[in-house]
């Protein structure tokens, strides 16, 4: 027969386990959101610690429009030789479109910066010296991206820059950072591999069988010749247009 003292024994033994067992659940889950956090590919869609705490914002890779919408966006420039050709194709078929822009390139070319934003094309940051951040701890990451979004402001004072991009698509714990900056996590859901030019015609081939509606099309204004991606980029809008295609802008979800 249990007494009532063995009754109370008994019940402290099971609240002890119990209070065991759920410091333990505490501790495991900020390591099991640490192994959820370390995808940097452009499919990831939620940032560090999304099961444990408030979310990071998404990183959108589609149109802020719905239906036949596409958007394109364009990495490391300026470049003296591309973006003002860019430029003009764009302005002749009046399109808007992202550019994600190198720090150390716009120090370089400010004139060009003010050019993309006097045509009326958004800014995005792409970092001061395009290196993997995927590693970087969240105080170096934020020094970086302060120091592309003056270079930006140096040549457009007041800029809006509402979107950021990571290099190589490699994250880490840039998500949280660019947001805390005020900054969209601009992702993309098709890349026609144009930093290693296949080619005019098999370019624009690419971009027509792979948009989607919805897509947010990575292309490079800069970081080599990026003769071919200006040439298909300008055979590939009055294609989409006459197919009823729209040239949007990305979401923004913060």
């Amino acid at each position: 027969m249990t007494t009532p003292h063995g009754r109370s024994r008994t019940r402290g033994r099971f609240l002890t386990t119990l209070f065991t067992l759920g410091l333990a659940l505490c501790v495991a889950t900020p390591a099991q959101a640490l192994l959820h956090s370390s995808s940097s590919g452009p499919s990831t869609h939620k940032g560090p610690f999304a099961s444990n705490g408030p979310a990071t914002p998404d990183i959108v890779d589609s149109t802020r429009r719905g239906g036949r919408a596409v958007a394109l966006t364009f990495d490391d420039g300026p470049d003296p030789r591309n973006t003002p050709r860019l430029l003009d194709v764009l302005r002749e078929h009046r399109v808007k479109a992202v550019f994600c822009l190198w720090g150390d390139h716009v120090r370089q070319y400010p004139d060009i910066v003010r050019r993309i934003a006097a045509d009326g094309h958004t800014l995005c940051n792409h970092t001061m010296s395009h290196d993997d951040m995927s590693t970087w701890p969240a105080e170096d990451v934020r020094a970086d991206l302060l120091e592309t979004n003056a270079a930006i402001r140096e040549a457009v004072p007041h800029a809006r820059i509402p979107y950021f991009r990571a290099p190589y698509g490699a994250w880490g714990q840039t998500p949280a950072v660019a947001a805390g900056l005020g900054m969209q996590p601009l992702g993309w859901s098709l890349a026609v591999e144009d930093w290693a030019p296949p080619g005019t015609d098999e370019l624009l081939r690419r971009l027509e069988e792979g948009a989607t509606p919805g897509s947010v099309v990575l292309l490079h204004d800069g970081g080599g010749d990026r003769g071919q991606t200006v040439a298909a980029v300008a055979r590939l809008i009055p294609a989409l247009k006459s197919d009823g295609w729209h040239l949007t802008r990305p979401a923004r979800r913060g």
